[in-house]
Protein backbone atom coordinates (compact mmCIF):
# COMPACT_ATOMS: atom_id res chain seq x y z
CA UNK A 1 0.00 0.00 0.00
CA UNK A 2 2.79 2.36 0.86
CA UNK A 3 4.60 1.58 -2.40
CA UNK A 4 1.50 2.41 -4.45
CA UNK A 5 1.10 5.78 -2.68
CA UNK A 6 4.71 6.75 -3.38
CA UNK A 7 4.44 5.66 -7.01
CA UNK A 8 1.25 7.70 -7.45
CA UNK A 9 2.70 10.89 -5.96
CA UNK A 10 5.85 10.91 -8.08
CA UNK A 11 4.07 12.11 -11.27
CA UNK A 12 2.39 14.86 -9.24
CA UNK A 13 5.75 16.03 -7.91
CA UNK A 14 7.17 16.01 -11.43
CA UNK A 15 4.22 18.03 -12.76
CA UNK A 16 4.59 20.52 -9.93
CA UNK A 17 8.29 20.92 -10.62
CA UNK A 18 7.65 21.52 -14.34
CA UNK A 19 4.95 24.05 -13.53
CA UNK A 20 7.21 25.85 -11.08
CA UNK A 21 10.08 25.99 -13.56
CA UNK A 22 7.74 27.25 -16.30
CA UNK A 23 6.42 29.97 -13.99
CA UNK A 24 9.99 30.96 -13.08
CA UNK A 25 10.91 31.16 -16.77
CA UNK A 26 7.99 33.50 -17.43
CA UNK A 27 8.87 35.58 -14.38
CA UNK A 28 12.48 35.95 -15.52
CA UNK A 29 11.65 37.13 -19.03
CA UNK A 30 12.78 40.68 -19.67
CA UNK A 31 9.84 43.09 -19.54
CA UNK A 32 8.74 44.63 -22.82
CA UNK A 33 10.09 48.20 -22.96
CA UNK A 34 7.48 50.95 -22.91
CA UNK A 35 9.50 53.47 -24.92
CA UNK A 36 12.37 53.66 -27.37
CA UNK A 37 14.75 56.60 -27.61
CA UNK A 38 16.68 57.03 -30.81
CA UNK A 39 16.92 58.24 -34.39
CA UNK A 40 14.35 57.61 -37.11
CA UNK A 41 16.07 55.72 -39.92
CA UNK A 42 13.13 55.38 -42.26
CA UNK A 43 9.38 55.89 -42.55
CA UNK A 44 7.48 53.73 -45.00
CA UNK A 45 3.74 54.27 -44.91
CA UNK A 46 2.59 53.32 -41.43
CA UNK A 47 5.92 51.76 -40.43
CA UNK A 48 8.78 53.60 -38.75
CA UNK A 49 12.26 52.19 -38.25
CA UNK A 50 14.17 53.58 -35.26
CA UNK A 51 17.80 53.01 -34.33
CA UNK A 52 17.78 53.15 -30.53
CA UNK A 53 20.43 55.01 -28.54
CA UNK A 54 21.78 51.64 -27.44
CA UNK A 55 22.08 50.35 -31.01
CA UNK A 56 18.97 48.18 -31.49
CA UNK A 57 16.82 48.40 -34.61
CA UNK A 58 13.18 48.82 -33.62
CA UNK A 59 10.32 48.62 -36.11
CA UNK A 60 7.17 50.44 -35.04
CA UNK A 61 3.72 50.58 -36.56
CA UNK A 62 2.45 54.15 -36.43
CA UNK A 63 -1.06 54.16 -34.98
CA UNK A 64 -3.69 56.00 -37.04
CA UNK A 65 -4.37 58.31 -34.09
CA UNK A 66 -0.69 58.90 -33.24
CA UNK A 67 -0.05 61.97 -31.10
CA UNK A 68 3.12 63.84 -32.06
CA UNK A 69 4.59 66.46 -29.74
CA UNK A 70 7.53 68.66 -30.64
CA UNK A 71 10.34 69.21 -28.11
CA UNK A 72 12.12 72.55 -28.09
CA UNK A 73 14.77 74.06 -25.85
CA UNK A 74 14.00 76.77 -23.28
CA UNK A 75 16.06 78.29 -20.48
CA UNK A 76 16.26 77.49 -16.80
CA UNK A 77 14.86 80.95 -16.12
CA UNK A 78 11.63 79.88 -17.87
CA UNK A 79 10.81 77.60 -14.94
CA UNK A 80 8.52 79.67 -12.73
CA UNK A 81 6.67 79.13 -9.48
CA UNK A 82 3.44 77.46 -10.58
CA UNK A 83 5.00 75.71 -13.58
CA UNK A 84 4.03 72.06 -13.97
CA UNK A 85 7.25 70.23 -14.74
CA UNK A 86 8.75 66.81 -15.21
CA UNK A 87 12.20 66.35 -13.67
CA UNK A 88 14.45 63.36 -14.12
CA UNK A 89 16.73 63.15 -11.09
CA UNK A 90 19.56 60.98 -9.83
CA UNK A 91 20.85 60.78 -6.26
CA UNK A 92 23.77 63.10 -5.56
CA UNK A 93 26.69 62.21 -3.28
CA UNK A 94 25.05 64.23 -0.53
CA UNK A 95 21.69 62.51 -1.03
CA UNK A 96 20.22 65.44 -2.96
CA UNK A 97 17.95 64.94 -5.97
CA UNK A 98 20.04 66.25 -8.87
CA UNK A 99 18.20 66.92 -12.11
CA UNK A 100 19.63 65.59 -15.37
CA UNK A 101 16.81 67.10 -17.41
CA UNK A 102 13.64 69.12 -16.83
CA UNK A 103 10.69 69.48 -19.18
CA UNK A 104 8.06 72.16 -18.65
CA UNK A 105 4.55 71.12 -19.60
CA UNK A 106 2.29 73.62 -21.35
CA UNK A 107 -0.87 74.49 -19.46
CA UNK A 108 -2.92 72.12 -21.63
CA UNK A 109 -0.82 69.21 -20.28
CA UNK A 110 -0.94 70.18 -16.61
CA UNK A 111 -1.39 67.10 -14.40
CA UNK A 112 0.15 64.67 -16.92
CA UNK A 113 1.57 61.69 -15.00
CA UNK A 114 1.55 63.58 -11.71
CA UNK A 115 3.66 61.87 -9.05
CA UNK A 116 7.15 60.42 -8.58
CA UNK A 117 8.33 57.02 -9.80
CA UNK A 118 11.44 55.11 -10.94
CA UNK A 119 12.55 56.00 -14.46
CA UNK A 120 14.74 54.30 -17.05
CA UNK A 121 16.79 57.21 -18.38
CA UNK A 122 19.81 56.55 -16.15
CA UNK A 123 20.66 54.06 -13.39
CA UNK A 124 18.78 54.89 -10.17
CA UNK A 125 16.94 57.74 -11.85
CA UNK A 126 13.41 58.80 -11.05
CA UNK A 127 10.81 60.95 -12.79
CA UNK A 128 8.78 63.48 -10.84
CA UNK A 129 5.90 65.34 -12.48
CA UNK A 130 4.79 68.10 -10.15
CA UNK A 131 4.09 71.78 -9.63
CA UNK A 132 6.90 74.14 -8.68
CA UNK A 133 5.97 75.74 -5.35
CA UNK A 134 9.32 77.41 -4.60
CA UNK A 135 12.36 78.35 -6.68
CA UNK A 136 15.63 79.51 -5.17
CA UNK A 137 18.35 80.83 -7.47
CA UNK A 138 21.88 79.89 -6.45
CA UNK A 139 25.36 80.51 -7.86
CA UNK A 140 25.36 77.30 -9.90
CA UNK A 141 21.70 76.53 -10.50
CA UNK A 142 18.20 76.56 -9.12
CA UNK A 143 16.74 74.61 -6.23
CA UNK A 144 13.10 73.77 -6.85
CA UNK A 145 10.55 72.56 -4.35
CA UNK A 146 7.99 70.60 -6.36
CA UNK A 147 4.73 69.31 -4.97
CA UNK A 148 2.50 66.52 -6.23
CA UNK A 149 -0.64 64.91 -4.85
CA UNK A 150 1.21 62.36 -2.69
CA UNK A 151 4.15 64.42 -1.52
CA UNK A 152 6.91 66.84 -2.41
CA UNK A 153 10.54 66.78 -3.46
CA UNK A 154 13.43 69.24 -3.47
CA UNK A 155 15.26 69.18 -6.80
CA UNK A 156 18.58 70.82 -7.61
CA UNK A 157 18.86 71.91 -11.25
CA UNK A 158 22.45 72.75 -12.27
CA UNK A 159 22.94 75.58 -14.76
CA UNK A 160 23.94 73.16 -17.55
CA UNK A 161 20.84 70.98 -17.20
CA UNK A 162 18.82 70.58 -20.44
CA UNK A 163 15.45 72.32 -20.07
CA UNK A 164 12.79 71.80 -22.74
CA UNK A 165 9.09 72.20 -23.35
CA UNK A 166 6.43 70.63 -25.55
CA UNK A 167 4.91 72.35 -28.59
CA UNK A 168 2.27 71.07 -31.03
CA UNK A 169 3.66 68.72 -33.63
CA UNK A 170 2.35 66.66 -36.50
CA UNK A 171 3.11 63.45 -38.29
CA UNK A 172 5.22 65.33 -40.81
CA UNK A 173 7.90 65.68 -38.13
CA UNK A 174 8.44 61.90 -38.23
CA UNK A 175 11.18 61.76 -40.85
CA UNK A 176 14.62 60.19 -41.18
CA UNK A 177 17.20 61.81 -38.93
CA UNK A 178 14.72 63.07 -36.35
CA UNK A 179 15.52 62.27 -32.73
CA UNK A 180 12.52 60.78 -30.94
CA UNK A 181 11.14 59.21 -27.82
CA UNK A 182 8.43 56.83 -29.01
CA UNK A 183 6.06 55.23 -26.53
CA UNK A 184 5.12 51.75 -27.63
CA UNK A 185 3.06 48.69 -26.89
CA UNK A 186 3.34 45.12 -28.09
CA UNK A 187 0.52 43.86 -30.30
CA UNK A 188 -0.87 40.29 -30.14
CA UNK A 189 1.24 39.26 -33.16
CA UNK A 190 4.43 40.32 -31.37
CA UNK A 191 4.99 43.52 -33.35
CA UNK A 192 5.15 46.98 -31.79
CA UNK A 193 2.96 50.03 -32.23
CA UNK A 194 3.39 53.64 -31.16
CA UNK A 195 0.57 56.08 -30.58
CA UNK A 196 2.65 58.83 -28.92
CA UNK A 197 5.94 60.27 -30.14
CA UNK A 198 7.99 63.16 -28.79
CA UNK A 199 10.30 64.50 -31.50
CA UNK A 200 13.18 66.95 -31.09
CA UNK A 201 12.82 70.00 -33.32
CA UNK A 202 15.68 71.64 -35.19
CA UNK A 203 18.01 68.72 -34.53
CA UNK A 204 17.38 68.63 -30.77
CA UNK A 205 17.75 65.28 -28.99
CA UNK A 206 14.92 64.95 -26.45
CA UNK A 207 16.73 64.73 -23.10
CA UNK A 208 14.07 62.76 -21.23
Amino acid sequence: MTIQRVTFTRPLIAVAMVAASTFAAYAQRAPVPTRVRGTIESVNGDTMQVKSRTGEDVKLRIAPDVNVAGITKISLADIKVGSFVGATTVPGPDGANNAVEVHVFPESMRGTGEGSRPYDLKPNSSMTNATVSESVVGNDGHTLLVKYKDGEKKVFVPDNTPVVTFVPGDRGELKPGAQVVAFMKQLPDGSFETNRVSVGLNGLTPPM
